[in-house]
């Protein structure tokens, strides 16, 4: 692949949106460190996928994939979180890319699995300052425009409708209820963590369907699943853990696919051909 056809590609689009919003983030805020912590995480995240590639015996590929996942986690945890744990949390997320997997595909989002255990584990702060939360309110056009680049070129509308219209509907209902905080998610920088979320996070083409309809069904379930857990615990992992149920409906999806197929015809997979595994 020629460099003027990766930029054209998904990742392409990705990696230069990403791009775009670190740069921005940073000169708006002016600060610099998150673009150190961002050297960290998308340096050591591609040298895990490099390494855990060879352990696993896998077909070599240019780690660009790795590099988004580090790009996301930066521009997610706060900037007061050190590089090391920035670089850390960038390597678990490689590392359940190449351990959960299924069909040679990873289960869950590397970025929000990575980002879960963060917190977790080291207790991060998360800003979510790469989605311009801190800045001004037109910056958000900035953010959108990059979103609609990449939900254009991934094909992942009816995901993304379906995940904002579920999402913001869930909220007001809950806000207009008095339920837990659920006003506060309407409000920035909640609100541009949503959107990043949605427009970068969501779409992540390995870990969610193609179909339109299935598209549809799993920004649903994610939406759902991350407002209710909003409702009833706060807190900032709401998102990782709607995407992450989002992901296990999608995988048992796939499984079942597979079962079905097995049992109409026995030989199915068995020749290596027409797996969900194929690319």
């Amino acid at each position: 692949m020629t460099l003027n056809q990766w930029i054209r590609s998904p990742k392409g689009y990705v990696t230069a949106a990403l791009s775009a919003c670190l740069l921005f983030a940073s000169l708006g805020s002016g600060e610099a460190k998150g673009i150190g912590n961002a050297i960290a995480a998308v340096g050591l995240a591609v040298l895990a996928d490099l390494v855990l590639r060879r352990l696993t015996r896998k077909k070599p590929v240019p780690p660009d994939g790795a590099a988004i996942t580090g790009l996301i986690i930066a521009l997610v945890l706060s900037t007061t979180a050190s590089w090391a744990v920035t670089a850390v949390t960038a390597v678990l997320a490689i590392g359940s890319k190449h351990f959960l997997t299924y069909k040679n595909k990873p289960v869950f989002n590397p970025a929000a699995f990575g980002l879960l255990l963060s917190i977790i584990l080291f207790g991060t702060g998360q800003s979510w300052w790469g989605a311009f939360g801190d800045l001004p309110a037109w910056t958000v056009i900035v953010l959108l425009a990059g979103g609609y680049a990449v939900t254009d070129r991934v094909n992942k509308y009816p995901q993304v409708f379906a995940f904002f219209g579920t999402y913001f509907v869930l909220l007001l209902l809950m806000g207009l209820n008095g339920t837990g905080d659920a006003a506060d998610a309407l409000r920035p920088p909640f609100i541009n963590a949503a959107l990043f979320f949605g427009l970068f996070m969501l779409t992540d083409p390995p870990t969610s369907p193609a179909k339109p309809k299935e598209q549809v069904v799993f920004g649903v379930v994610a939406a759902g699943a991350g407002a209710l857990v909003y409702a009833l615990f706060g807190g900032l992992m709401y998102l990782f853990i709607g995407l992450l149920l989002g992901n296990l409906y999608h995988w048992r999806k796939a499984r079942l696919k597979v079962t079905g197929v097995r049992k109409e015809n026995p030989s199915f997979g068995k020749t290596g051909k027409g797996t969900l595994g194929e690319r």
